[in-house]
């Protein structure tokens, strides 16, 4: 009997993809930093990353000017943000690839000077996030986070309103589908954590309640791109950002749940080993794997990413844990990543200091494997 691999055909909604080397949504704050617009630089990237049937999952993208939790990371609702991001997407096609793109609001992981007129960030409460955790502000220089201010109860339509919109963006723009931002500690997880989410209106409380912004904005995203082309990205065990809690089962066996009766392109999971891996090298040990606790809860296509070497990646395909495997890091500096997994060859180090902000260094620099650039060229 065979089992499925790396480079099993699988389908996707409407797409089948050729392989399931799939490419994480990761900031790298290189979009222009007047108009947040990706820059030709950006389709650079994106296209030397794509292959023929191979699936891309654009960085996260703030739905709304005050979802912005970073200087240059680019959006998704100004008209010059939709032509950036089309450069991107006709780049991506024109080498046969599929790119969805993720959603994103911050909620309190922002300063008040990445905010328009310098307001503080909103979250469900007015609970800041401390243990000495750092925010970095508009001129790039580490702050402590500020106590940001609660949304009231008639501001949350205008939040999901907001996704909505920005989905519709995302479809003039080319994309292929979406990827709602359910992890990390940003806004959506802020409304499910009880530590975090304070309130007493019904997004607040009962877990049904807390479950309901992350719920309302899948339906809206689902009113515009269909169920088929929408995914959603959550990170049950994560730490970052100052999220966790000691017992996520009942609340995420409850969202899995919900999200599972709505016939989503895919659920996406950050496996807690490597939550906040995009501050530090991290490893966190003894933890439970996402994948393996919440896969019988879910009869749609699995993607997870965390840590994935091309060997435990096609053991958790084979064993049935997940179907697609979304690499980070390494894909950063292996623009070719598929073809390395697939023919063995050697991988090349990234560079964490170039990971965010600066140019073309660290960003598209990077090359092929130098038997393909020989093989390409003979």
């Amino acid at each position: 009997m065979s089992y499925p691999n790396l480079f099993s055909p699988l389908r996707v909604g409407p797409y089948t993809l050729a392989h399931r080397v799939v490419l994480a949504p990761l900031t790298r704050m290189r979009a222009d930093k007047a108009s947040f617009a990706p820059r030709p630089l950006n389709a650079d990237y994106y296209a030397q990353r794509a292959t023929s049937g191979g699936l891309l999952i654009a960085e996260a993208s703030p739905v709304l000017a005050t979802g912005r939790g970073n200087p240059a990371t680019p959006g998704i609702y100004s008209a010059e943000q939709i032509a950036g991001w089309r450069k991107v997407t006709d780049a991506v096609h024109a080498k046969g690839g599929i790119i969805f793109l993720q959603l994103w609001h911050v909620g309190r992981v922002s300063h008040s000077s990445l905010q328009p007129g310098g307001v503080l960030p909103v979250a469900p409460s007015a609970v800041p996030i401390g243990d000495g955790l750092m925010t970095m502000t508009a001129s790039g220089k580490p702050q402590p986070f500020e106590t940001p201010r609660a949304l009231e109860t008639d501001e949350v339509p205008g939040v999901v309103e907001a996704f909505r919109q920005a989905a519709q963006n995302a479809m003039d723009a080319g994309f292929d589908g979406v990827e709602i931002h359910g992890a990390n500690g940003y806004l959506i997880e802020q409304f499910l954590r009880p530590h975090i989410n304070l309130r007493s209106d019904r997004y607040g409380g009962s877990i049904e309640n807390r479950a309901r912004l992350l719920l309302e904005i899948t339906d809206a995203v689902i009113g515009v791109w269909g169920a088929n082309r929408v995914g959603v990205r959550l990170s049950p065990y994560g730490i970052a950002n100052g999220s966790g809690e000691q017992d996520p089962m009942p609340l995420y066996s409850h969202v899995i749940g919900a999200l599972d009766k709505l016939g989503l392109a895919y659920l996406h999971f950050i496996e807690p080993r490597s939550s906040g891996a995009g501050r530090a090298e991290v490893d966190h040990q003894n933890v439970p794997s996402a994948m393996k606790l919440f896969r019988p809860m879910w009869r749609g296509v699995l993607m997870t990413a965390g840590g994935f070497t091309g060997e435990s990646a096609n053991a958790a395909i084979a064993d049935g844990h997940a179907d697609l495997i979304a690499f980070g890091r390494i894909f950063i500096s292996n623009p070719d990543l598929p073809a390395r997994l697939r023919n063995n060859h050697p991988l090349t180090p990234y560079n964490r200091a170039t990971f965010y902000g600066g140019g073309e260094a660290g960003y598209t620099d990077y090359p092929v494997y130098d038997g393909l650039r020989q093989a390409e060229t003979a």
